[in-house]
C-alpha cells in the first residue's frame, strides 16, 4: 500500500506522517511542492491520497481534480484537509472528487479513523479487481478451450471431406493461407484474418454427399454429372449453417458461395458483385489459384505467370477485381506459403470444370 501526503506546511507533513505510520506501519511519501506530488500521483498511482486545501498553485481544489482527470485514479480513496470551516468549501471538495476531508488543526484519534477505513476501502477494491482479473483470466481459459474445441472439429470435418475428395491435406493449408493474406491486405480485421483462416478449410466439405462414381471419376465430368457435382456447395451450406458458432456459421457462408462469379453466372444461386459476401469472394481467388497451381494426375501444375494471368484476365468477371489484386500485391508471402505446405505424393483425382 502507497500513501502520499501533500501540504506545503512541513509541521503538518511530520505530523501527519507520523500518524499514518502508527496505522499503517507504512512509510508515506511526502510532499511540499504540490507541483512536484501532482506529477508523482499521476505516474505511480497511490493506495491513498492526501492532500492539504491551501497550498500554492495547484492548490488542493486543483490538485484533486487534476488526479481525479485520469479514469485509473476514479476509485482511489481521497482525503482533504483544510483549515476552512465553511460548508461550501467542504461541498466544493467533494464535488471535486475528495471522498473525505478534515479540518484543522487535526485530531489524531480522528485522522487515525480515518486513514484506517480509507486503506480498508482501498484493499477491499484491490482485492475485487484481483478476484476480476482473475474471473477474466479463467473465462479466458475457457473461451480458449472452446475455440480450440471448434477448431478441432473444423480440421475433423474437413480431414473427412478429404477421404472422399480427391483435393489434397495441404491444398487446404494452403489456400485458407492465401485466404488470410487476401484479407490482410483488403485491410480486413484481425479478427476477421483469423476467422477466415480457420473457416476456409471447410470449404468443400458438402463434397462428402456426393456420390463415389462422380466424385472419384477419373477425366472430366457429363452435364449430368456436373450439375451433381455442383450440389457440394448448397450441401455445405446444409452441414453448416444455423450453428451459433461464429467459426461454423462463416464456414457455412464460404461453402455456400465460394463458387459464385463477380459478374453472375456462378453457382449455386447466381449471385452477382458485392452480393457475394466478401469472403467468398476472397476465398474463390485462393482456391482456383492453388487449383491451378498445384499438379494432379490427370494436369500439370500451371506455371505461376500463366496461373496469374488467368486470374487478371478473370478479375470482373469470375473474380472481384479488389481480390485479385490483393493477392498480387501479397504474391512473395504467396509463395512462402506455397512452398511450406506440400503434399509426399499428387492424390488421384478426377477432372471437373468448375
Amino acid at each position: 500500500m502507497r500513501v502520499v501526503i501533500v501540504d506545503d506546511n512541513p509541521v503538518n507533513l511530520a505530523l501527519m506522517g507520523a500518524l499514518v505510520k502508527r496505522v499503517t506501519d507504512i512509510e508515506p511519501v511526502a510532499f511540499r511542492d504540490s507541483g512536484l506530488g501532482l506529477q508523482d500521483v499521476l505516474a505511480t498511482r497511490p493506495d491513498l491520497l492526501i492532500v492539504d486545501y491551501m497550498m500554492p498553485e495547484p492548490d488542493g481544489m486543483a490538485f484533486i481534480r487534476r488526479f481525479r482527470e485520469d479514469a485509473r485514479n476514479a476509485d482511489i480513496p481521497v482525503l482533504m484537509i483544510t483549515a476552512d470551516h465553511e460548508r461550501e468549501t467542504r461541498y466544493a471538495a467533494l464535488e471535486t472528487g475528495a471522498n473525505d476531508f478534515l479540518t484543522k488543526p487535526i485530531d489524531r484519534a480522528e485522522f487515525q479513523a480515518r486513514v484506517r477505513n480509507m486503506l480498508a476501502w482501498r484493499r477491499s477494491q484491490k482485492a475485487l479487481e484481483d478476484r476480476a482479473a482473475w474471473l477474466a483470466e479463467k473465462v479466458a481459459e475457457a473461451t480458449h478451450e472452446i475455440l480450440e474445441r471448434e477448431r478441432e472439429m473444423i480440421t475433423r470435418l474437413s480431414r473427412a471431406a478429404e477421404f472422399r475428395d480427391p483435393e489434397t491435406g495441404a491444398h487446404i493449408q494452403r489456400m485458407s493461407n492465401y485466404s488470410r493474406l487476401i484479407a490482410e491486405r483488403l485491410g480486413l480485421s484481425a479478427g476477421d484474418q483469423a476467422l477466415i483462416l480457420r473457416a476456409a478449410p471447410m470449404h468443400d466439405v458438402g463434397k462428402i454427399a456426393i456420390p463415389d462414381h462422380i466424385l472419384l471419376k477419373p477425366g472430366r465430368l457429363d452435364e449430368a454429372e456436373l450439375a451433381i457435382m455442383r450440389t457440394h456447395a448448397e450441401k455445405g451450406y446444409e452441414i453448416l449453417k444455423d450453428s451459433k458458432s461464429p467459426l461454423l456459421d462463416t464456414a457455412a457462408l464460404i461453402a455456400l458461395t465460394h463458387h459464385e462469379k463477380f459478374g453472375g453466372g456462378g453457382y449455386p444461386r447466381g449471385l452477382v458483385g458485392e452480393d457475394i459476401p466478401l469472403f467468398g469472394r476472397i476465398v474463390a481467388v485462393a482456391d482456383v489459384f492453388d487449383a491451378l497451381t498445384t499438379e494432379r494426375p490427370y494436369k500439370q501444375a500451371w506455371s505461376l505467370e500463366r496461373a496469374l494471368g488467368f486470374l487478371r484476365a478473370g478479375a470482373g468477371d469470375h473474380f472481384d477485381p479488389a481480390c485479385v489484386d490483393a493477392f498480387l500485391a501479397r504474391i512473395d508471402d504467396a509463395l512462402e506459403i506455397q512452398a511450406s505446405f506440400q503434399d509426399a505424393e499428387p492424390h488421384a483425382a478426377h477432372l471437373v470444370d468448375d
